[in-house]
């Protein structure tokens, strides 16, 4: 059977200044750390393309935008190391987004779950379908959202970050989501969703590059420690992730 590790696929294409950045997995686009390295990459690239004015990132498919970390990859994690390695991947492709000189525009068909939302919240302006629900799982296979957790937090407040984060196996809805800040809009079906999403980016795409760089600046003003912070945030999920209680909930979910 081939390894899921190896599944998947990053795809970017390049029209009219407007860069489209597409993650698809065929685990609910869960993400492997390969597909985090090139997410991650493909983000930079982007950025530092000058034919490139404004960059979409979406998922493949039309129902879950991301599932999170890949519990395959989860469960063959067997020492501190490789557990701070795996989740230094959802915290570079944060960061990638955070220190990228283009705005990043987020477009969510389906639900997004554990590291989806904190894809979702990276991005600099995100829409949605009203299928778009959110959770934050992690506690509840013994881990917690320590990398996104700056990045939804930011996003959304503190408040609402720990109802997502203490009620681990609740979805709230895409409304709920556009209320805290997440989304900016949500739409009842995905055309309508992109059909804003083209308007928008063709607009910024028209726009000044020097003054949309000045405007992200300013907008991330008082994260420049999250390569640090996240670093750090990384390492704690790369211990838990080894223990017991981890295990045997990631073993129990797999066998639903």
């Amino acid at each position: 059977m081939k390894d899921k590790t190896l599944l998947g696929e990053i795809t970017t294409q390049i029209e009219r200044g407007i860069a489209t950045i597409t993650f698809s997995h065929p685990a609910h686009n869960s993400l492997p750390g390969r597909l985090l390295a090139e997410l991650k990459t493909a983000i930079e690239t982007a950025g530092q393309n000058d034919e490139v004015r404004v960059i979409i990132l979406r998922s493949g498919g039309d129902r879950t935008f991301c599932a999170g970390a890949s519990f395959d990859e989860l469960m063959a994690i067997q020492d501190e190391t490789t557990g701070k390695t795996f989740f230094l991947g959802f915290a570079n492709v944060i960061n990638a987004i955070r220190k990228c000189p283009k705005f990043v525009l987020g477009r969510v068909q389906g639900k997004a779950i554990g590291g989806g939302v904190g894809l979702a919240s990276a991005t600099d302006y995100c829409v949605a379908t009203k299928f778009a629900a959110v959770k934050l799982s992690e506690l509840a296979i013994g881990i917690g959202p320590f990398v996104v957790g700056p990045a939804v937090a930011r996003k959304v407040g503190q408040s609402a970050f720990q109802q997502l984060a203490i009620n681990a196996t609740a979805l709230q809805s895409a409304e709920w989501a556009r209320e805290k800040g997440l989304y900016a809009a949500v739409f009842d079906d995905a055309a309508a969703m992109d059909e804003h999403l083209e308007e928008l980016a063709q607009k910024l795409a028209k726009s000044s590059p020097e003054a949309m760089r000045e405007l992200k600046r300013i907008s991330w003003e008082g994260t420049e420690n999250w390569d640090e912070l996240l670093d750090t945030r990384a390492a704690i999920s790369g211990e838990l992730v080894l223990s017991d209680f981890t295990r045997n909930a990631i073993a129990a979910f797999k066998n639903k």
